[in-house]
C-alpha cells in the first residue's frame, strides 16, 4: 500500500489582489483597503494612495506585515487613541498568518463616539471582513528542478510531469527549447523522491531530475 507523502511545510500566506470593503457603525464609515505589498516601499505607496483618495477622512490607520517569514511588522493608530486601531488591525493579519500585505482603514467620524472597545472591534472587523473577500495565496518551500528531455519525447514527458505535478502540489514553471527541451518544475521537498521514481518509470531510467535552489512557491 502506498504511504502518502507528508504535507509540505508552509510559510505565511498572502493575498492575490487589492480589495476594498466599507463598514458603517453608528454613522462612522470605516473604509478598509487590503493590498499585496512585498516591500515597505510598495506598502508606503498603497498608504499614500489611500490618503490621497480619502483625503478628507479624519483618520488613516495602518497595519502591515512584510517578509517571507513575516519578520517586518508595523502599525499606526492614525490619530485614534493609542492601541485602538493599528494594533487590532495588525492582530487580524497575525491571526490569519498573512504576510506581504498592508491594510489601511480610512474613518469618517459619524458624530457618535464608539469608546476604546468599540474602536478596537470596528477596526478589527473592517480588516477581517475585507480579508474574507480576498483570495488567499498559499506559500510553501519548493526545490527548483530541471529535466532535460530530447525533443522527440518533450510533449509526452511534459504531459506526464504536468499530471504528476497536479497530484503532488508541484508546478511546472517553464519549458524552454534549445538543443533539447528543458522542463523546469517547482517541487515540495517531501515529493522529491516520488518525482525521481516517476521520472525513472516514464523514461526507462534515462532522464534525471537535477535539483537546484529552494524557493518560495505560491498557489
Amino acid at each position: 500500500m502506498d504511504v502518502p507523502d507528508p504535507a509540505p511545510a508552509r510559510y505565511p500566506s498572502t493575498i492575490a489582489a487589492p480589495l476594498e470593503h466599507e463598514l458603517v457603525i453608528k454613522k462612522s464609515r470605516f473604509i478598509a483597503q487590503v493590498a499585496p505589498a512585498r516591500t515597505t516601499e510598495e506598502a508606503e505607496a498603497v498608504i499614500a494612495a489611500v490618503r490621497r483618495q480619502y483625503w478628507d477622512a479624519r483618520h488613516h490607520c495602518v497595519a502591515l506585515v512584510i517578509g517571507t517569514h513575516a519578520d517586518q511588522q508595523r502599525s499606526s493608530d492614525g490619530g485614534e487613541p493609542s492601541g485602538t486601531a493599528g494594533v487590532p488591525m495588525l492582530e487580524v493579519l497575525r491571526r490569519r498568518e498573512l504576510t506581504d500585505l498592508v491594510a489601511v482603514v480610512a474613518r469618517y467620524f459619524g458624530g457618535v463616539k464608539l469608546g476604546a472597545g468599540g474602536l478596537v472591534r470596528a477596526y478589527s472587523l473592517a480588516v477581517s471582513e475585507a480579508l474574507d473577500a480576498a483570495r488567499t495565496v498559499r506559500r510553501t518551500p519548493a526545490v527548483r528542478i530541471a529535466v532535460e528531455v530530447p525533443h522527440t519525447d518533450a510533449g509526452r514527458l511534459q504531459s506526464v510531469l504536468r499530471e504528476w505535478a497536479d497530484h503532488h502540489e508541484a508546478q511546472i514553471e517553464d519549458v524552454s527549447y534549445a538543443s533539447s527541451a528543458t522542463l523546469t518544475l517547482l517541487v515540495p521537498p517531501a515529493h522529491l523522491v516520488a518525482l525521481d521514481a516517476s521520472l525513472a518509470a516514464a523514461s526507462a531510467g534515462r532522464l534525471v531530475a537535477v535539483r537546484g535552489e529552494t524557493v518560495v512557491m505560491e498557489s
